[in-house]
């Protein structure tokens, strides 16, 4: 059975029923794998989303894109962008910006992804890269985010790098779909990068990944056979063993002869 494009309602009735799958990927390959394997959703650059071949690729995955709130300007500016988005092929759009901003998106019908815990472009403010709400008031603050999130009319949020008990205690008490980038099992989602599961990540892998294929390696050796390929072909050509006669075209002996003879005639 062919599976369809889900909609934000299909979203929303999974809450409590199943967990979702999610993944960030970088390539219309990768992004093909994940339809081929019905991964659920996926977080895209907007290069590879708005590719004229990316839903041929990866047809009913529910996709989103965005940009942090460093680079999407003033309200006015990111809605006309989200709109441009939206009609490009986008399903939904990612915020890291202000809930002013969320709220007035929401309200021009525009679905609205947003981000609580460790939010990479808000790091400062939760003290670096690290884990954010270990103690009952930093939690409780998480659960306030999470709720003026909702409020704002945001219909989902990436919960990243929370204590598992807390991001289960707060999914239980919201309607508010949220997705797990390292927040346990108790979430509507589970969220990794594809660079992750494919172990080609360069330096750290976080600690809440799980390395599945090891492209890294695969990806050297690839190198080192296009380094030996490119290295036989330098050698073949200075000893004039490249190209050899099927890799040229052969002129009929009597039009070289013509030719040469019309050479001659105006030498």
């Amino acid at each position: 059975m062919t599976r369809k494009l889900p909609t934000v309602a299909d979203l929303q009735a999974c809450k409590g029923q199943r967990q979702l799958t999610m993944l960030r990927y970088f390539s219309l390959e990768e992004a093909a794998a994940a339809e081929a394997a019905e991964i659920d959703i996926a977080s895209v650059p907007d290069e590879i989303l708005f590719h004229p071949e990316y839903r041929n690729a990866a047809p009913s995955v529910f996709s989103m894109t965005g940009q942090t709130h460093t680079e999407c300007g003033s309200p006015d500016a990111y809605l006309r962008w989200c709109n441009q988005a939206l009609e490009r092929g986008a399903d939904a759009l990612y915020c890291s910006g202000s809930l002013a901003t969320v709220e007035m998106l929401a309200r021009e019908y525009v679905p609205i992804v947003g981000h609580v815990g460790l939010v990479p472009a808000r790091a400062t403010w939760t003290g670096g890269f690290r884990a954010v709400g270990k103690t009952a008031d930093t939690a409780m603050r998480l659960y306030q985010e999470v709720k003026a999130y909702e409020s704002a009319g945001a219909f989902a949020i990436e919960l990243e790098v929370v204590p598992e008990e807390v991001a289960t205690e707060i999914s239980k008490r919201v309607n508010i779909l949220i997705w797990s980038m390292g927040a346990g099992s108790g979430c509507d989602a589970q969220y990794l990068f594809s660079n992750d599961i494919l172990g080609y990540t360069e330096g750290r892998i976080p600690r809440h990944a799980k390395v599945y294929r090891d492209f890294r390696a695969e990806y050297d050796r690839l190198q080192d056979e296009r380094i030996a390929a490119f290295r036989e072909f330098v050698a073949d050509v200075q000893d004039r063993s490249f190209p050899q006669s099927e890799h040229v075209v052969k002129m009929e002996p009597n039009e070289l002869e013509a030719f040469k003879e019309q050479l001659d005639a105006k030498s």
